[in-house]
């Protein structure tokens, strides 16, 4: 609690107490006025500053304005007629309890966000020359400066690790609760903690570039884009309270003089009485906070799962969605080249992967990592030599006394060897020893580990349509989309293609609500990103373009995290209607009530700042939006 609600929240009891007081106090006329005045100005006198203020600036029609003339009128009417003044600081006392909700509301939930982005780093630690650490501001390292990163510390700056082991807390950027570790030559993203292990970092990009610094621009700049609910609430507002100002002068004048042109007494108190409770009754105080709250609270909500919205107008979109296109590399795949199946003729499948990975053991070509990491034991007592590469073809050496043919099938025709075609899609690696076929070995992309789920998962939650896009070949895609059963594929395309076929999804929706969301991470996926009419990236291993040009971005890579993202948006909107109707529903009422004088000060009240505590609670819910 912030030194201001504290103080607000001393005003309330200390106006709540006077007022209990104060009933048992037998005093009447002016003294009595005078002691109710006490508690009337504790609790209500910044309300009637921003009045004064709002009236000097011609800007009178807001809730200030409403409570400052209700409760003077009813002190008014007091002293003329009832000699009763707790209507009137009841009223702005309560209307402050409701505030203090709001305000502890907004706060919590700003406290949230702000714990959830505790990211920034305060500081890099570069190595001098004689061992020593210094710590230097994050802004002046450059690009390829080595910094050390000790146990408890931020990762400061992204880049790729040199030297060490250890495991990286980043629960901040992805919601994931699983430490991550990290080796040497591992890529490490600025603000996860380093757990365990000293870490020496190669930094690859410059402070403000990295990915602690755009995350917390992607939050600061989220509240400026509003969504439809809140622009709608803005301009209801400016019409709705000098309609309802002009309607309470009304209900204040009209009836006595009709009453008095047909010769019976015109009430003026009575009705005058009405219109103050009218203009309390008409405060718009429930819509104006809770809206812009339910979704400042979403957006926290997602950002606690390692999903950042930029801005509310995107959280309505993506609840509408209804077909969701995907890239295949990267996005539903790894993009990470690895072995997925061996077939050996005469050697087991252990002493086939042994052949291949010492043949490639010097190579940087990503096949050859690949068969490196499915065999990774290189201390082995092998001998490797003469090593020779053929271009287009594949790697000759000898292991062990034996050559050792190691590529393509047109290396393995160039020697003679009698190779078996595979009927699985990926990049086939024929091996030959001594000339003599021995079996050939399938790497591909492999499919992410929540691929499958995430598809299922969204037809679950009223998408209609999954699309996958991609440049790779027909037979690779047809294969992946066949394991994942995304309903439509589409390979061999170049990046303006995908935007066409997007533009096609687009042009063929059933409703214009019905939205097409497209999820990428590369470069090549920045156009169709921006033209979908939602753009999800893949933020912790996407390109910064796709970043830049996407509406929302995952933080860990994990598909299935667009579906949590659709249901906080539908939960979130499904909110935000709850509290317009409402709202809306129980002024009418309460309007109508008053109007014609059923209703009094203190269903004023609750149809005030008793609607407003209730819908800013439900706006609360918001920050839950996953569960």
């Amino acid at each position: 609690m912030t030194a201001k609600q504290k103080k607000n929240l001393l005003r309330i009891l200390l106006s709540a107490a006077l007022i209990i007081a104060l009933h048992f106090v037998p005093v009447t006329g002016w003294p009595r006025f005078l002691l109710y005045m006490i508690p009337y100005l504790i609790i209500g006198y910044d309300i009637l500053i921003k009045a004064f203020k709002g009236l000097v600036n011609r800007q009178p029609f807001d809730e200030c304005f409403l409570m400052a003339v209700a409760t003077i009128g009813a002190i008014a009417l007091g002293l003329v007629k009832s000699g009763d003044y707790t209507e009137a600081v009841a009223v702005m006392l309560f209307y402050q309890i409701g505030e203090w909700f709001q305000s502890y509301a907004v706060g919590k939930s700003r406290r949230s966000i702000s714990d959830l982005m505790d990211i920034r780093p305060d500081y890099a630690n570069i190595e001098s020359g004689n061992g020593e650490l210094t710590q230097v501001d994050p802004d002046d390292v450059e690009i390829g400066t080595t910094i050390v990163v000790q146990p408890g510390e931020k990762v400061p700056i992204d880049g790729v690790v040199l030297q060490g082991t250890s495991s990286l807390d980043t629960a901040a950027l992805t919601g994931e609760s699983m430490p991550r570790d990290v080796a040497t030559g591992d890529e490490v993203i600025s603000g996860c903690i380093n757990l365990s292990g000293l870490l020496k970092i190669r930094t690859t990009k410059e402070f403000e570039e990295s990915t602690a610094s755009k995350i917390l621009e992607l939050i600061e700049d989220a509240g400026s884009r509003k969504s439809k609910s809140e622009d709608f609430i803005t301009k209801f507002a400016r019409i709705y309270t000098p309609a309802v100002v002009y309607a309470a002068i009304a209900l204040a004048v009209l009836p006595p003089l009709l009453l008095l042109a047909l010769g019976m007494d015109p009430a003026w108190g009575t009705w005058a009485y009405r219109a103050l409770t009218f203009l309390v009754v008409s405060c718009p105080c429930a819509l104006v906070i809770s809206i812009p709250l339910s979704f400042f609270a979403g957006i926290g909500g997602a950002s606690k799962e390692g999903i950042l919205v930029k801005g509310s107008n995107y959280l309505e979109i993506l609840s509408q969605t209804k077909t969701v296109v995907f890239d295949k590399t990267g996005t539903l795949t790894r993009g990470k080249f690895a072995v997925t199946a061996v077939h050996p003729e005469r050697l087991d499948q252990k002493e086939l992967l042994h052949m291949a990975a010492h043949v490639e053991r010097y190579s940087t070509h990503p096949i050859a990592a690949a068969l490196r990491e499915a065999y990774p034991d290189e201390k082995d007592g092998c001998s490797v030599e003469d090593v020779t590469e053929i271009a287009g073809r594949g790697i000759r050496a000898k292991v062990s006394g034996k050559t050792v043919c190691v590529g393509n099938a047109r290396m393995m025709d160039d020697i003679g060897a009698k190779w078996k075609p595979c009927e699985q899609s990926g990049t086939i690696i024929h091996v030959a020893i001594d000339g003599e076929y021995e079996g050939h070995i399938v790497i591909s992309d492999v499919i992410k580990e929540h691929s499958a789920q995430a598809i299922r998962e969204l037809k679950k939650n009223g998408v209609t349509k999954t699309v996958m896009l991609t440049g790779d070949a027909k037979a690779a895609a047809d294969q992946v989309a066949s394991k994942l059963s995304v309903d439509e594929v589409h390979a061999e395309l170049l990046p303006a293609d995908k935007v066409a076929k997007v533009e096609e999804l687009i042009a063929s929706k059933k409703s214009p609500k019905d939205k097409v969301a497209f999820v990428g991470d590369g470069i090549n996926d920045a156009p169709v990103l921006a033209r979908a009419d939602i753009g999800i990236a893949m933020g912790a291993m996407g390109s910064d373009a796709a970043i830049e040009a996407a509406d929302i971005v995952l933080m860990d890579d994990d598909p299935l995290r667009i579906v949590t993202a659709i249901r906080i948006s539908r939960k979130c909107l499904r909110i935000v209607r709850e509290n317009i109707w409402f709202a809306i529903g129980v002024k009418l009422l309460c309007l109508l009530l008053t109007a014609v004088g059923i209703g009094n000060m203190w269903l004023a009240i609750f149809a005030d700042v008793g609607v407003m505590i209730i819908a800013v609670l439900n706006a609360v819910r918001c920050l839950h939006a996953a569960k």
